[in-house]
This record gives C-alpha cells, structure tokens and sequence, in this order.
C-alpha cells in the first residue's frame, strides 16, 4: 500500500542522510521525498511517499522515532489529508499537435510556462494520479523531458504537525 510519511525533524547537517539511511539499511525503497525549511527556521518537514504494508509502515515509524534529529512522524496515508505533486514537463510541439497540446493541458489545468517553436514547457500540479493521466493523455511520443517535485502533503483540518 502506498504510504505517505510526514516527518518533522531537526534542520542540520546530517539529519537527512541519517533518516535516509535507515531506508536503506533495511531495504525501503523511497518512491519520492521532498524536504523544506517549515516556519520554523530550526526545523524542516520531509515528505516522503513508500509502498509498506502495516507491519512495514509500524517498523519504519519505530525506528525512525529513534533517531535523535526528528521531533515527529505522521503516517498521513491513516487519515485525511490534502495531496499534491507539481510537475514541469517539457512536450515537443510540431505545428499539428500544437492545438491538441494546448487543449489537453487546458482540460487538466495546466499552464504553458515557456514556448519556443518546437516545444511547450507546462506547468501542473495536483495528485500523482492527476499527473500521471495528464503524461498519457498528451500525443504519442511527445514527451522530452519531465521532472517531478514528489508528494507534499498535509492533514485536513486545523491539526496540525508541530512539536
């Protein structure tokens, strides 16, 4: 089951590649990972997204409340919560699939950052599942370039993850 964990910890050296780590020395792989300063400046909000079962989900908690540099884990995915990825994806735009570009990106909500005479710059955010269906929605063969911030997310209502 897709995951996504909300994990508040210390800003300083070292405190990512330690939570990192631990990942990797017990084989979780890491789909995506996001990770920003909060509003406060000591400390940052690492967003990451992994595919555990319950008792997968229950040890990673475990072991990453160990480390000294977090001050709290969230296991989002058990409540409600808010969502959403932003992705920049360059599209090769040749005369007759320009319209078909604009229209699809338009149904989807997407902005048109850049033109140049060959290709659109487009900008979306929104679910993974919203982004994924934008990408097969586009005519064949024309994705040159995509990047992909990963999963942020937040719990819906006024709780909130803070010390």
């Amino acid at each position: 089951m897709r995951r996504i964990v909300s994990v508040l910890l210390e800003n300083e050296s070292g405190a990512l590649s330690r939570l990192i780590g631990l990942f990797a020395q017990r084989g979780y792989n890491i789909e995506t990972l996001t990770v920003a300063p909060t509003e406060d400046h000591t400390l940052s909000r690492l967003t990451l997204t992994t595919v555990a079962g319950d008792d997968e989900i229950e040890q990673i908690t475990k072991q990453v409340n160990k480390l000294v540099e977090v001050v709290k884990l969230v296991d989002l995915s058990e409540g409600d919560h808010v969502e959403r990825e932003l992705m920049l994806i360059k599209v090769k735009a040749k005369n007759d699939q320009r319209e078909e570009i604009k229209r699809v990106a338009d149904i989807f909500r997407g902005q048109i950052v850049d033109v140049v005479h060959d290709a659109y710059t487009i900008q979306l955010t929104g679910t993974s599942e919203k982004i994924d269906a934008f990408v097969k929605a586009l005519p064949q063969d024309s994705v040159a370039e995509v990047v992909r911030s990963g999963v942020l997310g937040l719990s819906r209502g006024e709780k909130a993850l803070s010390i």
